[in-house]
């Protein structure tokens, strides 16, 4: 076992001032997906300067580091994604964003600092370990297609043996460790509607064919798909979240458009699901003389844990962090492209409590008053380090 030769526990002590240092670099400078070219400039550098580190820019704007042992082994792979959003931030932090209408509203500045620091700690216990660590640092998680995919197309994931997430989680208590045993996230596919009818005047609906009346009709009968066609022992949602049309109170327009996001674990069901709310709005429109559109959009697939490698991570967190902090958790409805690179090879990804134990404190994913405990950072490292370890020691 490495840690007879080394104290690792120490080596990961060492960084913590430093990775907090970085993450709120990373939090007063954040850029959307697809622009992440200072964040990837400055990792870039970071991996560089540790040593024992191959570094690669896989695209323009992700970083790949690579530390390849003198012995042959197993390759595990690490991740942590980079990108913002965009969102102005209201937290009042002394180190808030300095781009307007960019926030790290996420926790991904705290990813990238985490694994900056696992980097640094595995970088320094090169000649005594064997096989191969690759660092993911990926662009663009937030806007699909996502990065992620691409990196896999960019030969990312060649060769590897296993690969392992993680996120921060402000509604969960610092310390606190969810895993899940299967699915992890949902699949987020995503749907526009667009009605063409014919206008007129409002005071003669008669002479129209009002797009509108028919729009809400299919927003009725897409609500309805989730209760009468899923079975209810199966999870799934479909949730509405755009309807645009009329420019005044006495006009009938022409054509509406509508939209949602469409949840699903189960790949039939998934599958489905685009044949229904086609059905559904064919019908109508046909039944009261309009035409329409559909553009169903295939987003990220579901985050699903495969099983050894889970149970390592398990065990890597019990003994690690104490049989209290590892809680067994349900899959959630969001989305996440880790799912990229899990399709290709047995991949584990958990959430990791960075909240505080007054949920009144603690503001949601995406909220302009995000942020994350500090103190939970360094425990992120140690996560990476200790998974890490333990998949390249185990037979």
């Amino acid at each position: 076992m490495i840690e007879k030769l080394v104290d690792v526990q120490n080596l990961v002590e060492a960084v913590e001032k430093e990775v907090v240092e970085w993450r709120r670099h990373f939090h007063e400078n954040p850029e959307l997906s697809f622009q992440e070219f200072e964040t990837s400039n400055y990792v870039f550098d970071k991996l560089q300067s540790f040593g024992n580190i191959e570094v690669s820019r896989v695209t323009p704007t992700s970083v790949l580091g690579r530390i390849v042992c003198r012995q042959p082994g197993k390759v595990i792979a690490l991740r942590a994604d980079m990108d913002a959003l965009p969102i102005l931030e209201e937290t009042g932090l002394p180190f808030a964003s300095k781009n307007k209408d960019v926030m790290h509203a996420c926790g991904h500045d705290g990813h990238t600092a985490m694994l900056l620091g696992a980097a640094k700690v595995l970088s320094q216990l090169k000649d005594e370990l064997k096989g191969e660590i690759r660092f993911f640092f990926q662009h663009a998680e937030e806007q699909f297609p996502g990065g992620a995919s691409e990196m896999v197309k960019a030969g990312v994931t060649e060769g590897i043996d296993g690969v392992i997430g993680l996120h921060l989680a402000s509604q969960i208590p610092a310390g606190k460790f969810f895993v899940c045993n299967g699915p992890v996230t949902a699949g987020t596919d995503a749907f526009d509607i667009e009605i063409q009818g014919k206008g007129g005047h409002g005071s003669s609906p008669n002479a129209t064919v009002d797009p509108i009346a028919i729009g809400t009709q299919i927003v009725n009968g897409i609500n309805q798909i989730i209760s009468r066609k899923v079975d209810a022992s199966k999870r799934a949602v479909i949730s509405v979240t755009k309807f645009h049309g009329g420019t005044a109170n006495n006009i009938i327009p022409d054509r509406v458009t509508l939209g949602g996001t469409v949840r699903t674990f189960d790949p039939e069901i998934r599958s489905q699901i685009p044949i229904w709310i086609e059905q559904i709005t064919k019908g109508l429109t046909e039944a009261h003389d309009a035409s329409y559109q559909l553009d169903y959009q295939l987003g990220y697939s579901s985050v699903v844990n495969e099983e050894k490698i889970t149970s390592l991570v398990e065990q890597t967190i019990v003994e690690t962090f104490g049989e209290n902090n590892r809680v067994i958790a349900q899959a959630i409805m969001g989305g996440e492209d880790f799912s990229a690179f899990s399709a290709e090879a047995p991949g584990c990804f958990v959430f990791l409590g960075a909240g505080s134990e007054k949920p009144e404190e603690n503001y949601p994913h995406h909220h302009p008053k995000f942020d994350v405990k500090e103190e939970t950072l360094i425990l992120g490292v140690n996560y990476y380090v200790r998974s890490a370890l333990k998949f390249l020691d185990e037979k």
